[in-house]
């Protein structure tokens, strides 16, 4: 893995419609009620943000092996609620990128904002370990 991509960000993702139905769909699934799909579970960023991810992780020069990934660590920190209609753009930074005792480790903080105005709705931090062979 190359540790010297701490610090580097990627684009936005192009504007994510959040609609009713995956609302639901999202609240069905972590075992949350899904009331009428207006209002999404505190969690339902996740689904922005690991979409985002996938520029990282897919990123041949970063050369991290998502194939061996344990989900270490995962926060949500909302400004507000994730609402239906609500168009979302995710920005991810690489917080931090070491190896330790043979395993990958890196942190990945996404940025999710409204597409119209910038405005933060949440930020992520994700902590992922790609294991080493052993």
């Amino acid at each position: 893995m190359n540790l010297s991509y701490t610090g580097r960000s990627y684009p936005p993702t192009e504007p994510y419609e959040v609609g009713r139905e995956k609302i639901r769909e999202f609240a069905l699934a972590v075992g949350s009620e899904p009331g009428d799909g207006r209002t999404a579970p505190p969690t339902f960023p996740i689904v922005l943000s690991m979409h985002a991810e996938k520029q990282v992780v897919d990123d041949p020069d970063f050369g991290f092996d998502f194939s061996r990934v344990v989900h270490r660590d995962q926060r949500f920190e909302s400004v507000r609620p994730v609402r239906s209609g609500d168009r979302l753009t995710v920005t991810v930074e690489v917080v931090a990128a070491d190896t330790v005792d043979g395993n990958d480790v890196v942190t990945l903080r996404g940025h999710i904002r409204e597409a119209d105005g910038g405005a933060t709705v949440c930020t992520t931090t994700s902590t992922l370990v790609s294991r080493g062979g052993r």
